[in-house]
C-alpha cells in the first residue's frame, strides 16, 4: 500500500464529515520541505460534540482502535491540546487527533489551509507558518533536531510560500525568538 493511501484510510473518511480539518506534522513539513519517513499523520479538527457519534461510525471498531465517546468528550472539551489517537487494525497506521479547541493559532490555520492535490486526491494542509510555528514549539519542548531539520526543509524548498512578516508575528507571539534564533543558525552553519 502506498504511504499516500494510508493517508486516504483518514482523510477520506473524514471528508465524510464535512468538518473544518487540516493535515499537520511530519506530513506537512514533507508537503513543504524534504521527504522523510513518518509512521503517522497528524490532523488538526473541529469536533463538535453534537458530531462525536458520527466521527466513531467512520472510525469503527472493526477496523480502527478509536477512543470511546467519553475520552473522546474530555478531549474535545480541553482549551488546547485535546488529543486522541486512531489506529487502523489492518496497517497498524496512526492519525494523531488534535482537536482544535479555542487555540487562537489553530482556529487560525483553519481558516487559512492549503489544499493540494496528489495523484488525483485533495489533501488539506495547514499553512506554512503554522508549520513552522508547531515545528519550533516542539523544538522547545524537546530540543529534538528533527524539527530543526524540518524547517531548514521548509525554507528551503518553499521560501516564496513564506509570508514571512506574518511569520514574525507568530514568532513574537508565542515566545519562540530564541528557538527560531537556533534554528536560523543551525541552518546557517
Amino acid at each position: 500500500m502506498q504511504e499516500h493511501n494510508l493517508f486516504k484510510i483518514f482523510t477520506d473518511r473524514l471528508n465524510i464529515l464535512n468538518l473544518p480539518y487540516m493535515i499537520s506534522g511530519a506530513v506537512a513539513s514533507i508537503v513543504y520541505g524534504e521527504p522523510r519517513l513518518t509512521n503517522d499523520i497528524d490532523i488538526i479538527i473541529t469536533l463538535p460534540l453534537n458530531k462525536i457519534s458520527d466521527f466513531l461510525k467512520i472510525f469503527s471498531q472493526e477496523e480502527f482502535y478509536c477512543p470511546p465517546e467519553e475520552i473522546l468528550k474530555i478531549e474535545i472539551l480541553k482549551e488546547n491540546r485535546g488529543h486522541c489517537n486512531i489506529i487502523h487494525h489492518e496497517t497498524g497506521f496512526k492519525a494523531d487527533i488534535y482537536f482544535a479547541g479555542n487555540d487562537e493559532l489553530n482556529q487560525w490555520a483553519l481558516q487559512n489551509i492549503n489544499v493540494i492535490n496528489f495523484q488525483g486526491t485533495r489533501f488539506p494542509v495547514a499553512p506554512v507558518e503554522y508549520v513552522i510555528i508547531k515545528k519550533l514549539e516542539y523544538y522547545r519542548e524537546g530540543k529534538s533536531q528533527k524539527h530543526i531539520i524540518d524547517i531548514k526543509g521548509i525554507l528551503e524548498n518553499s521560501k516564496n510560500e513564506i509570508n514571512i512578516d506574518l511569520l514574525k508575528k507568530f514568532i513574537d507571539k508565542y515566545g519562540l525568538t530564541e528557538e527560531w534564533n537556533i534554528c536560523v543558525n543551525e541552518i546557517g552553519s
